[in-house]
């Protein structure tokens, strides 16, 4: 059986751009395999805001975020890719960061070259470390992998601060230093990730926001125009956060619609069955196992060799 590390690796290195939803949790997770993603993406912003309800601006660390790294790579069946953030601290703290990433079983990481504590890469107020102490997170964290397939992704915040020119030569510069995978986030201009494509030998991603009312920094661009472009991988941190937030706070609306109403709530668009969540969720799978290792209601067990 292929390795996850080396599925992900060449997921970034096929010629078709690979689309990676950001999940955070079982229902997102699940939800991405059902509907054929091939990998995933662990939104640093969705843990924060579901698991500690504060916004992404560091205030969840590395336990929190390799615990919960850990329960989705678990049960997952696709490669996932983890929010290791600026790696809590300087190099050093990177090369423990990636040993303890890898060990939950992930298949890579992105770090980045924000100052700590980091911002989402689409709020104002973000500022970035020097180019040669990033340089140095990248060799620590190059160094510290056990697997040569995982992946390490370098990111750079320069673009929205500095402007796309220091963005590429702080790319370039931790390509030099080994990173395997490279984002710029909050880059401002189409043209911009056309360059950033051309001018960087190495898998580029883009984080792509969504909707009409939603939009991110980035302009908003299709995964095929994204692939004309040369780009390698799309993410989409923020769809399932914020899509779940809005069926949540739509059922909750109809809930308080009902509470002084002589009629339950009886709402069939806005939720799916018991039956369905149980599918997604591996109950047939859970019976099987029963079926085969539990004890009978009498107490005996069932006879395995039958």
């Amino acid at each position: 059986m292929k390795k996850r590390t080396t599925t992900f690796r060449a997921l970034l290195q096929a010629p078709k751009i690979l689309a990676m939803p950001g999940v955070y949790d079982g229902f997102s997770l699940r939800l991405a395999e059902y509907h054929g993603f091939e990998a995933a993406v662990i939104s640093g912003a969705g843990l924060s805001e579901s698991k500690m309800g504060w916004a992404d601006v560091g205030l969840m660390g590395l336990e929190e975020n390799v615990s919960a790294a850990r329960r989705l790579a678990s049960f997952s069946s696709i490669p996932l890719l983890a929010d290791a953030d600026t790696g809590y601290g300087n190099a050093v703290n990177v090369y423990f960061t990636v040993r303890a990433f890898e060990q939950a079983g992930i298949a890579g990481i992105a770090l980045e070259d924000q100052t700590w504590p980091k911002r989402c890469g689409h709020m104002t107020g973000k500022s970035v470390i020097d180019m040669e102490e990033m340089v140095e997170k990248v060799h620590a964290a190059v160094e510290a992998r056990t697997d040569p397939d995982f992946v390490i992704k370098a990111r750079t915040d320069a673009a929205g601060v500095l402007g796309i020119d220091e963005a590429i030569r702080r790319l370039n510069a931790y390509v030099q230093a080994g990173a395997d995978h490279v984002v710029a986030d909050a880059v401002l201009e189409r043209d911009h990730i056309g360059r950033l494509a051309s001018e960087i030998d190495r898998p580029l991603a883009v984080n792509m926001g969504f909707g009409i009312r939603r939009r991110s920094t980035t302009p908003l661009m299709t995964a095929k125009a994204l692939e004309d472009q040369g780009v390698a991988a799309v993410t989409y941190p923020r769809l399932l956060t914020s899509a779940a937030l809005r069926g949540m706070s739509l059922a909750l609306e109809a809930l308080q619609d009902t509470l002084d109403e002589d009629e339950p709530l009886e709402r069939e668009e806005l939720t799916v069955s018991f039956e369905e969540i149980n599918a997604l969720m591996g109950l047939g799978f859970l019976t099987e196992l029963e079926g085969r290792f539990a004890r009978g209601t009498n107490g005996d067990s069932h006879d395995r060799h039958e």
